[in-house]
């Protein structure tokens, strides 16, 4: 058993890991992974020997610096710890678990807070992205107390504006990396996009689904995995990703139209089991496929008008609101959301 190590466990949004100061955890990554496989409980589909919750939602992890880069008070490295494989991933960011980064920098002290709103700008190390968050702090200390509320989480909390910015192609190279609208793959239509998640975006109809169904019934059905899963491996290379085999992204996108008065209904799978909502950046990314005619999710999507579009996004555990900003010629120039975050534990941890 190794030293005990620092940490907050939080809940960021709807996921829930550990959160740890980069001074210490090993700074070799091999040395590091094998460290947080053992706090998870990983490889092990109950993750029992662990903190891990058997969830990919429930498996993550943040790891914290004070950044040395003009303009930014943190870098945020965020880490995809398997539940029952022995890897522990860096191919995407975490908008969720972004949520309580701008909490945890304030607990830690690398941030000073002021009395009533504290921004903290995030450098996201994953892919290069910069996102600002709006921490409530009223009497320089952050509340996790407040009157919002997000779907797949129980109760109200404070909320956590987060603003993302240059998010286009932040991991693809391009906003749209075969620079197509619409692309065949594996006998398939989709749009392959990564506005801050790369994403393959499917109507659900083309793969025999309703795109309503339940996340139970979506992940019992084998055949849907199967096909899913072929059209991720071949969109990899495609995507300037490569071999994705052992890696988290791309997730893959299964847009309807809308079942509760939203703008569309979307099962994410990330990327082998279904989301019980959908992440942070995979709705940006989402919303941004929207508003491009032609693609797929744009054929099922009802958008509200303006240059301010509120986007919402159906999913099995309720909806998620993005928030775009397009300019003249319909670009997507920023997008946001809001979050709420918890803090759950403020401990040692031992591996």
């Amino acid at each position: 058993m190794s030293d005990p190590v620092p940490c907050l466990w939080m809940r960021g949004g709807t996921s829930k890991g550990g959160y740890f100061l980069a001074a210490d955890l090993p700074a070799d990554p091999a040395a590091r992974d094998a460290l947080l496989l053992r706090v998870m409980g990983s490889p092990d589909p109950r993750q029992i020997d662990g903190m891990g919750g058997a969830d990919p939602l429930t498996s993550k992890v943040a790891v914290v610096r004070r950044s040395d880069r003009p303009g930014i008070d943190v870098d945020y490295l965020f880490l995809q710890v398997f539940v029952d494989q022995a890897i522990v991933s860096d191919g995407q960011n975490c908008g969720n678990i972004l949520a309580g980064v701008g909490p945890f920098a304030i607990e830690r002290g690398l941030v000073s807070a002021n009395a009533g709103v504290t921004p903290v700008a995030i450098f996201m190390e994953n892919t290069g992205q910069v996102a600002v968050a709006q921490v409530q702090t009223p009497g320089g200390r952050v509340t996790y107390s407040g009157d919002a509320a997000i779907d797949g989480v129980p109760g109200t909390a404070a909320p956590i504006a987060l603003m993302f910015r240059d998010t286009a192609g932040s991991t693809c190279g391009a906003l749209l990396p075969t620079g197509n609208l619409v692309d065949q793959v594996a006998g398939t239509k989709v749009t392959l996009i990564d506005n801050g998640m790369p994403c393959i975006i499917i109507l659900a109809e083309d793969m025999g689904i309703t795109g309503h169904e339940s996340r139970e019934t979506l992940d019992t059905d084998t055949g849907l995995k199967t096909r899913l899963e072929a059209i991720r491996l071949a969109a990899g290379p495609l995507m300037n990703l490569g071999d994705v085999t052992d890696k988290s992204v791309p997730k893959m996108m299964l847009v309807a139209p809308p079942a509760a008065g939203g703008s569309l209904a979307v099962r994410s799978f990330i990327p082998h089991r279904c989301h019980a909502g959908i992440g942070v950046l995979g709705a940006v990314s989402v919303a941004t496929a929207a508003l491009l005619p032609g693609s797929p999710a744009a054929a099922v999507a009802n958008l509200p008008p303006g240059s301010i579009k509120t986007i919402v996004i159906e999913h099995p555990t309720g909806v998620t609101e993005c928030v775009v900003t397009v300019d003249d010629a319909g670009q997507v120039v920023e997008a946001g959301m809001l979050r709420t975050a918890r803090l759950l534990m403020d401990g040692k941890v031992f591996a």
